[in-house]
């Protein structure tokens, strides 16, 4: 179940714990106020989203926020209205602290969400004009707000600011823009990037290989994917990192074109004890026996164990290595 799933019978309880509310004589403040105007705008629309925050204006005991301007923008974004949803941002910047950081890199996100690269620009410069520190994780923010808006030029200038100022190097950083030229297709830019990392004395994490993986593939190299993905399987004991059955399959479907038998063995064995395998894992490595006419009683086994429903490909597979002599090699 999603999150989306989870939260709606909450959302829908909103309207009526604000009327049970005045009808108690309780005070509205802005916390109750900003979830009686985010569930407006998700079960009713923007009117009635409206008509919420026109009850806080006339509340002379509420302070209306940064925070209410942002989820007034929220809606606005969601109903297709840009202009709307830019004003209201707009407004909240003004409403920002001058001494914290609290809602600087949540606005610069909204900005990022409608493709507003002045908004995201504008927002970053005043962030590094208040007083307190910026941390890793607003970094991470900055990055891919500006990643997710094409600006990689201003990306990559943050980034080597970043580089100069830390004093202990989170991988998780450029570990954005890793991806970021991953899904750009710049493979040979990540592969520099990953070299440029180690030498700075970065520890690769299980999403950088992720990434590497999901690049290499995509690039043809399949060895180098290979190697990443043995990487990555070293670190399951520290995480619980699964990698996507997309990169899964890959490496599987590799090892068939090769017809590379005792390495796809190996390879499902694996798999098979990290729980990550699947029908149409399964598949591909029959059809590297059965190609190379040899038995399967180990993969049938783990099949068997994994209760694995079959198709009609798989069990036609299955029906050819029955034919199959011999005992396993």
């Amino acid at each position: 179940m999603d999150e989306s799933a989870k939260q709606a019978p909450d959302v829908k309880k909103v309207p009526l714990m604000i009327q049970q509310m005045k009808q108690n004589m309780i005070t509205l403040n802005v916390l109750s106020y900003n979830l009686w105007l985010r569930a407006c705008g998700e079960l009713a629309g923007v009117a009635s989203a409206e008509m919420v925050y026109e009850e806080m204006l006339d509340n002379k005991k509420i302070e209306v926020g940064w925070s209410t301007y942002a989820t007034l923008a929220n809606i606005y974004s969601r109903a297709g209205f840009v202009g709307k949803a830019v004003e209201a941002l707009r407004t909240a910047e003004l409403k920002l602290s001058t001494c914290k950081h609290l809602g600087y890199f949540f606005l610069m996100t909204l900005y990022a969400n409608l493709n507003d690269k002045d908004g995201v620009y504008r927002l970053w410069k005043a962030s590094k004009r208040v007083g307190a520190k910026i941390t890793c994780n607003h970094y991470m923010c900055v990055l891919s707000c500006l990643v997710k808006i094409g600006g990689f030029c201003e990306a990559e200038r943050v980034f080597r600011s970043w580089e100069d100022a830390c004093r202990r190097y989170d991988i998780r950083i450029s570990n954005v823009l890793l991806g970021a030229y991953v899904r750009n297709g710049w493979i040979e830019k990540a592969e520099s990037l990953h070299l440029h990392t180690l030498e700075k004395g970065g520890r690769p994490n299980y999403k950088t290989w992720e990434i590497l993986m999901e690049g290499w593939i995509k690039a043809k190299k399949m060895e180098k994917a290979i190697s990443a993905m043995k990487s990555g399987f070293s670190m399951l004991k520290q995480c619980h990192w699964r990698s996507s059955s997309e990169i899964v399959l890959a490496i599987a479907e590799y090892f068939n074109e090769a017809g590379n038998l005792k390495d796809a063995k190996k390879y499902i064995k694996v798999l098979h004890r990290l729980g990550l395998t699947s029908l149409a894992l399964y598949k591909a490595v029959l059809k590297v026996h059965v190609q190379g006419r040899n038995p399967a009683l180990d993969i049938l086994k783990m099949m068997e164990k994994d209760q694995v429903h079959l198709d009609e490909e798989a069990s036609a597979l299955i029906r050819c290595l029955n034919q199959i002599k011999g005992g396993e090699d």
